[in-house]
Formats: C-alpha cells, structure tokens, sequence
C-alpha cells in the first residue's frame, strides 16, 4: 500500500481555512461573533483608536473567534462518539460553552472601555440637543406605534396586532422605547450607557422573532425602522 503523502504547508493553510468556512456556514454564533467582529474594526478605524486600543481589540476577538471554534470542534467530537445521552458529554459541552461566554463578556468589556470615550462623544452631542422629555411623550410614541403596526397589518392582510405579518409589532415596540430612553436620558451623566443598553434589548427582541419563526428578517427591519422613525416624530413634534 502506498504511504499516505504528508501534508504540504500549503494542504495545512487549505484545511485550516476549509475549517474556519465549514464553521461559519454551519455555526449561527460564530457568524454573529465574525459579522459584530468586522463591525467593530471598521468602528476602530473610523474612530481611529490608538495602536494598543487596536491590540486590545484584536486580541478580544480572537479569543471569542478561537473559543466558539473550539467549542463547535468539542461539541461535534461528542456527538460523533456517543449517540446516547450521557451527563459527562452533557458538561462537557456546558464548559465548553461557558468558555464562550467568558470570552464573549471579556470582549463586550474591552470594547465599552476602547469605544466608551470615543463613540460617547458622538452619541452624546447627537443626545445633548435633546432637551429633558415628560413621560407623556413616550406614551403617545408608544401608542402611535402600536397603531401604525396594527394599521400596516390590516392593510397587508397578513398576520396580527402580536403575532406574524408585516411589519413585527414586537420589534417596533422594542425600537420605539429604545429611541424614547434616549431621550429621556439625555441629561444623565450614563446616557450613552442607558441609550446603548436599550438598543442592544430592542436588537434582542427582534433576534429572537426572527429565531422563533414568526417573523421573516425583512418584517422586523421593517417593524424597527418604523418603530424609531415614529418616535423619533413624535418627540421631535412635540419637543
């Protein structure tokens, strides 16, 4: 039997990248990992972060990249070698993924610290024109929204006030208080903070629409864009 031919340096750098794109094709995380990845190194070169800010950024998302690899390779090796439930693999894979998360907060971490200063400074005078807001506002946002997707649906024939069609009423609800916290903090020495907490719950809300079937991507786009842009009126009109 002829011997099997070892590995050229260039068979090494093809099976490594063949790794890396299998993953990306089948793994939902690692491409949200990689896409938030490449966001935040445009985001480091539009704001032109110091060179050890940029080494800081690079190392965090390495680490995630590496660990979500790592945690895919562990729970694909697991399946292959049991076909039964077993508590051992069961933890295996809960470490695996618990090493994710270590890494995925330690990136969010050095992220707020590099892009804090530097984004705070552009969110803020963008918040600083806003003057103090009443509740009211938010309210009649709120409701407007509401109506708006409920109108749109009956319009579109498709789905529900809560539930399917265009556009997702949860997503505009979501955005419609995310822009309403931003106005309602724009005096708070933690507005950038709140404003950005509040996006990232109203990007979450939509995710899981999407997840859960219910509604398509382009519904939800949909529903935050008009959730926002309403908010945005009406506090505009009424300020």
């Amino acid at each position: 039997m002829k011997p099997r031919r070892a590995p050229t340096l260039i068979d090494s750098f093809n099976y490594a990248l063949e790794g890396i794109i299998h993953v990306l094709r089948t793994q939902r995380n690692l491409r949200i990992h990689f896409a938030v990845a490449v966001a935040v190194l445009v985001a480091a070169l539009a704001m032109d972060v110091s060179r050890i800010e940029l080494i800081a950024l690079l190392l965090s998302i390495s680490f995630v990249l590496i660990a979500e690899m790592i945690n895919s390779a562990i729970e694909q090796a697991i399946d292959v070698a049991t076909t039964s439930f077993d508590p051992l693999a069961k933890l295996a894979k809960d470490m695996a993924a618990g090493a994710v998360l270590i890494a995925t907060v330690n990136a969010v971490a050095v992220g707020y610290l590099v892009f804090s200063g530097k984004a705070g400074e552009t969110g803020l005078r963008v918040i600083d024109r806003v003057r103090d807001a009443p509740v009211d506002r938010t309210l009649i946002a709120l409701v407007v929204t509401v109506l708006v997707v409920i109108g749109t649906k009956a319009l579109t024939g498709r789905g529900t006030p809560l539930r399917g069609g265009l556009p997702s009423g949860h997503a505009a609800v979501a955005f419609a208080a995310w822009v309403a916290a931003t106005f309602l903090v724009a005096d708070s020495p933690h507005r950038f903070l709140v404003s950005g907490l509040a996006l990232i719950m109203a990007l979450l809300v939509a995710q899981t629409r999407v997840e859960a079937g219910v509604h398509s991507a382009l519904e939800v786009l949909y529903g935050g864009v008009l959730g926002a842009l309403v908010t945005l009126v009406v506090f505009q009109v009424l300020s």
